[in-house]
């Protein structure tokens, strides 16, 4: 099923569905209807969609997919053949209307120069980095929701020398990678057979002899397999995660892998981290654009102060100044 065949059902919204700038479509319980384009959010102020004919529309989506949207099943997760994804949830858990989000997939390949026109990341920036990843470097990118982590990773990986077996690992799959040697796999959670987690594929990912080990997001108890195979001679591995900073991300990372191996000290946990990851990439949105607030190259853990030891080099304040080089610890 692709937009042309769910728009007779969604019909008020066929022109943001076909609108190719626009990256998120979200229908409010308030029946007020929104939109992103380039990381800002616009008012719909010509839709109109009576709750009861989105409900319906939603039912029919949901069963052509093979799902249940009821009473009994009132919150729907899916995925368009095209790769866009929609979230739906329908009363008594919203109120008191529907509430639906659509994140569109988009077919188009940007390229390095595309997010240096955007303004994401500087030339110098961006060679920096393609060049760390054409060196192995294991690199975190981390951000908040729609600050745009996957498509900096998807562009980045065209580094990844073409000799090399890649294998990704994503909850859905939105990563198009074009190397010549791939393995692709993406979870089955949601499925009346034994469900294939995530963790079942990343274990699995490590018997399948991979140069490079691509997750899409590091959110749960994978992170322990993760960063197992980054001290199992899996370097060079690409991630996302959700954080606020490049050093949030580090906690965070950590605190998912304690999550699943309690037994163990936080500090041992981020001592491993210290040792294996190279670099950490925060991405932000701001209005117009996603920009790369921050890069930090890691060497080490100092367990005297429980510190990681980094130095920044580069940071979006600093960008006309170039790279600093000054080396330092961080809480």
């Amino acid at each position: 099923m692709s937009f042309e065949l769910i728009l007779p059902f969604l019909r008020p919204i066929e022109g943001l569905l076909l609108d190719e700038e626009i990256s998120e479509i979200m229908g409010n319980p308030d029946s007020s209807w929104w939109f992103e384009r380039e990381g800002t959010l616009h008012r719909a102020q010509d839709v109109s969609f009576a709750s009861e004919g989105l409900r319906t529309g939603l039912e029919v989506v949901a069963n052509k997919l093979g799902k249940k949207l009821d009473e009994d099943n009132p919150v729907l997760n899916a995925q368009l053949p095209d790769g866009s994804r929609l979230a739906a949830v329908i009363p008594p858990v919203v109120r008191p209307a529907p509430a639906m989000v659509i994140r569109k997939f988009s077919s188009r390949r940007f390229t390095v120069e595309d997010l240096i026109n955007r303004g994401t990341l500087t030339q110098e920036l961006a060679a920096f980095l393609c060049e760390q990843v054409a060196d192995g470097k294991t690199i975190l990118i981390s951000g908040g929701t729609g600050t745009g982590k996957t498509t900096l990773l998807n562009i980045l990986a065209q580094s990844i020398p073409s000799n090399e077996r890649i294998v990704i690992i994503e909850d859905t799959a939105e990563l198009s990678i074009q190397k010549p040697n791939i393995l692709a796999a993406e979870c089955q959670t949601d499925t009346y057979k034994r469900p294939v987690s995530f963790d079942d594929l990343l274990r699995s990912a490590l018997r399948w002899r991979p140069d490079r080990i691509i997750v899409g997001e590091v959110r749960g108890i994978e992170a322990r397999t993760l960063l197992d195979s980054f001290n199992t001679g899996h370097t060079g591995s690409l991630a996302t995660i959700h954080a606020n900073s490049a050093s949030k991300a580090l906690r965070r990372f950590a605190n998912l892998v304690v999550r699943s191996h309690q037994q163990a000290a936080i500090e041992d946990i981020e001592a491993e981290i210290g040792e294996s990851v190279d670099f950490v990439i925060h991405i932000e949105r701001q209005p117009g654009r996603r920009t790369v607030r921050e890069v930090v190259r890691l060497s080490g853990y100092d367990r005297h102060s429980n510190d990681f030891i980094w130095e920044p080099v580069f940071s979006h304040q600093k960008s006309q100044r170039g790279f600093d080089s000054q080396t330092r610890k961080e809480k």
